[in-house]
């Protein structure tokens, strides 16, 4: 067996254990219990009755929380959102996959978070060590549940761990290599406020040793840290910064040959190269892997070319940064898609671009597209309010030239199952 299956069964063994959530996560949880001599039971809002839960006590209903107090460990769910409900003796019973991959697994780990650009560089820093020979496994946020790699460790593997916000907020270790890319308002809707969010995010170097390494934006950089810290910059020079089209990576100047679009981008692959760099990798090997990455779907995504007009599938996009990320990346936007889940978040940064923008054409749906149409600029544009993608869709292929653009700034919530889903959906639109 290995070290954090030897771990996790003297973490649980003999314990009353809540699975609270049972999405994917809460899935994977259950059946890494099973393993162990625990008592388990699963909470979820939903009914959860399915072959995997027989024989396990279910509690569900709107007051599926009020059973808290009751276990000696909750293994809460990503998705689950708590804000100040629960007692000081209940969050001290709160732990999690990632947390309990953090505490025992004894492989070199490099945890990855931000509220953009996260999926793009684990993914791209797991592509890297891979051409490069190591023995690399990709988990995390990016859709596999931390603890699934249990059975694939050996020795050598080095672990990617992509870290949401809702994974890192009831942590009790950090990763060996922390990168902590950038912070804008997001997930609001699951904290009490931004600097909830924001403390939980740095959770990911908040346990860290004087052996560990912090990968950091400049303008996150913290004080009273003990780890080793880089500072990483898109607009000022740092020990990692975008110079021009090269990146410089402490001191030294790197052309990058790359399909990834925009200068974000190149922030992205500088902190990927250097992670490889400290894996052992030698730089004309990560140099040819840069050049192979082929990007994430639904991250700017060319989903084709209709009578002369490119489509962008920019889903991914939940906030007003990267929407504006977007269309710096492109030449020739002329048709902008954008609206969502409203969560409160201040759109005053994107309305003022794109309102200072050659844009021709902005398509809102709802609700925060709708939301912001009062505050949009119509002397230079038009602003066409659309019911749904499809509509949004059927508008962009009537008055769109060169480029339409889907980037909502906003979350898929209440009108898709996530953003997948509604990138996919805009594929399937302009394809029809």
């Amino acid at each position: 067996m290995n070290g954090l299956y030897e771990g996790l069964r003297g973490f649980f063994n003999g314990k009353n254990v809540l699975v609270l959530g049972f999405g994917r996560e809460g899935r994977s949880t259950l059946k890494l219990l099973k393993k162990f001599d625990c008592k388990i039971t699963v909470a979820d809002r939903n009914d959860v009755s399915c072959p995997e839960t027989e024989g396990i006590k279910i509690i569900s209903g709107e007051d599926y929380l009020g059973c808290l107090n009751d276990f000696d460990v909750i293994m809460k769910a990503p998705g689950i959102a708590l804000f100040d409900s629960v007692s000081a003796g209940v969050k001290a019973k709160i732990t999690s996959q990632t947390d309990l991959l953090l505490r025992y697994c004894e492989n070199r780990i490099i945890g990855i978070t931000g509220t953009k650009g996260k999926s793009t560089t684990s993914s791209l820093t797991h592509h890297i060590l891979v051409h490069c020979g190591k023995n690399a496994l990709l988990i995390g946020n990016i859709g596999v549940p931390p603890l699934d790699c249990i059975d694939e460790l050996t020795d050598d593997t080095i672990i990617v761990c992509e870290m949401s916000c809702h994974q890192l907020e009831y942590v009790q270790a950090s990763p060996d290599i922390a990168v902590y890319l950038n912070l804008f308002e997001e997930h609001l809707d699951h904290y009490t406020g931004f600097d909830a969010y924001r403390k939980a995010k740095e959770n990911i170097y908040k346990f860290q040793t004087a052996e560990d390494t912090l990968i950091v934006n400049k303008s996150l950089e913290p004080e009273n840290v003990m780890s080793r810290v880089i500072t990483a910059s898109l607009d000022e020079e740092a020990d990692i910064f975008v110079d021009g089209d090269k990146v410089n990576i402490c001191g030294s100047k790197y052309d990058i040959k790359t399909k990834l679009l925009g200068r974000h981008n190149l922030y992205n692959i500088g902190i990927a190269m250097h992670i490889a760099q400290m894996c052992g990798c030698r730089d004309d090997d990560i140099s040819a892997a840069v050049s192979t990455f082929d990007g994430l779907r639904h991250r700017l995504e060319n989903v084709g070319v209709i009578d002369g007009v490119t489509y962008i599938n920019d889903s991914i996009s939940t906030c007003p940064s990267t929407a504006i990320a977007a269309v710096r990346a492109f030449a020739a936007v002329d048709t902008i898609i954008i609206g969502g889940m409203d969560r409160g978040i201040d759109y005053t940064e994107l309305i003022d671009f794109l309102n200072a923008s050659d844009i021709a054409n902005v398509i809102l749906l709802p609700d925060s597209g709708h939301k912001i149409e009062p505050e949009l600029d119509r002397s230079k544009r038009s602003i066409y309010r659309a019911a749904d993608l499809a509509d949004a869709v059927g508008h962009a292929k009537k008055v769109t030239k060169k480029l339409c653009l889907l980037s909502p700034a906003a979350a898929s919530y209440g009108f898709y199952k996530n953003f997948e889903e509604r990138g996919d959906h805009f594929r399937k639109l302009v394809n029809e």
